[in-house]
Order: structure tokens, then C-alpha cells, then sequence
């Protein structure tokens, strides 16, 4: 009212021109999202990785990445809501969560098959059966090296009640009992493989359980119901930053950078184990790409949970997973 038809055009200028000069800053503004895993060499060498790449950066996210000891406190910082997203973390331990109502959605695979083998250092141990009437080290009775030893086990037809369990901790625990001599055999991971001389270890026939136990899901991503409600946005590009992440893992190009950043997680340099492990993850696919876990597979280790009794039923595909979210980030890639 009362503004000359210059005045107005001058007033519409400087609108446009201040949403110009606002434009940029917005694009700029990371959604922000909490990610929690627990603290393995794999895990902290594929962060750092993560770090150098920058693909979270360059779908819009600032993390903020913490670790906790052990899957409990996982699920307790998601349902607490402390944090949005758990990236790597034993997968059976939550289908159990999910059965007593815990409001979580496994929303991605992450590494889809065991990095694991059964170490030993009796010479009379070469093959499964040699299992029989043995000490075999794991970590707690029911979690996941347990399960896969009653896995490998009922494979081969060797009952798992001629075995003895002995709860020791981590796969660096069950380890240095082998190595110890305290167990007959265990379960670790592989970044001890290309070192079995070194330890006067070996591991026996069908120990590779990454061979043997294909179906065994090893880690998936999870997510609180309310994350997945109130933060959708930043979990859809999270997802899209990790399987640019696995995807680039799998070209040639990826060698130097996995061995320079396991150097840089780890403060200590081995050039020749980083480069065995990375074609390890090459040549064995072990990180899902695709992101999206099939519901094969949810059925797989909900059936050994059941053998196991740590769960009682089987829970609806729709019911554990909320596979859109994957999907969704896969549409931005």
C-alpha cells in the first residue's frame, strides 16, 4: 500500500537475493544421526575408512559414532534413544529382542556371512568330528560363536552334547585360550588367519565358517522404531553412505585405502594381514551390498535360535524388518 511499482520490484530483488544467499547455507545443513556399534578391528577399520571416503558427508549426514563392549548396551542406547542405529552387530541376539517386544526393526544386512574359523592347536584335532568329547571356547552360552559351533556341529552330524562349552569373552579371548592351550579349539575371526605358524594354531578341516555356515548371518543393521519415525531422512542416507561403502570395498581400488586406514583405526602398521583381510572381503562378498536381507535368511537364524531355545517362535519377516528404509537408500545410490 502506497509503494511506487519501483519500490516493489526493488523489495522483490532483495527477497530473491536473500533467498539466494540462504540457498547454499541450507544445502549445507547435515541431518544428524547416531550410530553405535561395538569395537572390533573390522569394525573400527571400516569406520576410519568410512572417515576418508567421506560418503556420509556426501549424502548430507554428520555422524556421531560411539562403541559400546557388548550387544546389550546396544540395544539399550537404541531403545533409550541415546542413539538412532546400531551398523554391525550380531544379528541373532536381536531377533530375541524382537520376540520379548522390543521396539526395534532390523532395517539392513551388514556382513551377511561368519569372518570366523575354528582355531586349534591339538595335533589329533583335523576335522569336526575330532570335536567329540573336546573343551571348544566361546563366548556366552546362546550368543553367537555358541550358535555357531552348534551350527557347524549339527552339520556334521556330531551331537552337541559331546562337547564341553567353556564361556570366555571375546574372539580375542577364545583365542589366546587356544593359543593357551587353556580350550581344545575356538572360534575367532580371521585377521589371525594368515598367521596360524606364527601361533602354532591351524584350523581344521571345515573350519572356515564362511564356507560351511553360508546361511549364518553374521551382522545386521537395526533401528529404534523412533528413529525410524522421527528420523528417517538421515537413516535412509546413512544406509546409502554404507553400501557406497561395501560396494567400493569390492573394487581393486579399495586395497591401499583398507590397508592405510587399518593402520590409522588400529596404531600399528601390517601391510601384508590389512591386505589379506581386504581380499578376504572381496572374495568372499561378505558385505551387503545390496543391503536388503533376505527373508531366507531371517528364517535361517530364527530357526537356530528356536534349536537353541533362545527363542520360542517364529516371528513374521514384516514384523522383524523394515526393509523400505534400505530400499530407499539403494534409490539414491
Amino acid at each position: 500500500m502506497g509503494m511506487s511499482r519501483r519500490d516493489v520490484m526493488g523489495a522483490a530483488t532483495c527477497v530473491a537475493m536473500a533467498g539466494l544467499a540462504c540457498g547454499p547455507a541450507r544445502a549445507q545443513e547435515k541431518l544428524k544421526i547416531k550410530i553405535v556399534n561395538t569395537q572390533g578391528n573390522a569394525t573400527v577399520t571400516v569406520q576410519e575408512l568410512m572417515r576418508r571416503r567421506g560418503y556420509l558427508q556426501e549424502f548430507g549426514v554428520e555422524p556421531q559414532i560411539t562403541y559400546v563392549s557388548d550387544g546389550s548396551k546396544l540395544m539399550g542406547s537404541l531403545l533409550s534413544g541415546e542413539n538412532d542405529i546400531c551398523m554391525f552387530s550380531g544379528f541373532s541376539q536381536v531377533l530375541t529382542a524382537l520376540e520379548r517386544g522390543a521396539k526395534l526393526k532390523i532395517v539392513a544386512g551388514a556382513l551377511v556371512k561368519p569372518e570366523h574359523a575354528v582355531y586349534t592347536k591339538r595335533p589329533n584335532i583335523q576335522t569336526v568330528q575330532d570335536l567329540a568329547g573336546k573343551t571348544i571356547g566361546v563366548g556366552s552360552v546362546g550368543a553367537l560363536l555358541h550358535a555357531m559351533v552348534i551350527a557347524l556341529l549339527r552339520k556334521h552330524g556330531v551331537d552337541p552334547a559331546s562337547v564341553r562349552f567353556v564361556s570366555i569373552g571375546s574372539t580375542a579371548d577364545v583365542f589366546r585360550a587356544v593359543v593357551a592351550g587353556t580350550v581344545d579349539a575356538g572360534v575367532s575371526e580371521i585377521d589371525v588367519y594368515d598367521q596360524q605358524a606364527r601361533f602354532g594354531v591351524h584350523i581344521i578341516k571345515e573350519g572356515d565358517l564362511w564356507t560351511e555356515l553360508p546361511d549364518f548371518t553374521f551382522q545386521a543393521s537395526y533401528a529404534s522404531e523412533r528413529a525410524i519415525a522421527n528420523n528417517r531422512a538421515a537413516l535412509v542416507r546413512t544406509l546409502a553412505a554404507y553400501a557406497k561403502l561395501y560396494r567400493f570395498l569390492m573394487t581393486p581400488e579399495s586395497r591401499d585405502a583398507y590397508v592405510e586406514a587399518q593402520a590409522a583405526a588400529l596404531g600399528k602398521s601390517d601391510p601384508a594381514a590389512a591386505e589379506w583381510q581386504w581380499r578376504f572381503f572381496r572374495e568372499t562378498a561378505i558385505y551387503a551390498t545390496d543391503l536388503v536381507l533376505s527373508p531366507e535368511r531371517v528364517k535361517w537364524m530364527q530357526d537356530l535360535n528356536m534349536l537353541l531355545e533362545v527363542q520360542r517362535r517364529t516371528l513374521p519377516y514384516e514384523q522383524v524388518t523394515d526393509v523400505s528404509v534400505a530400499r530407499e537408500a539403494l534409490a539414491l545410490l
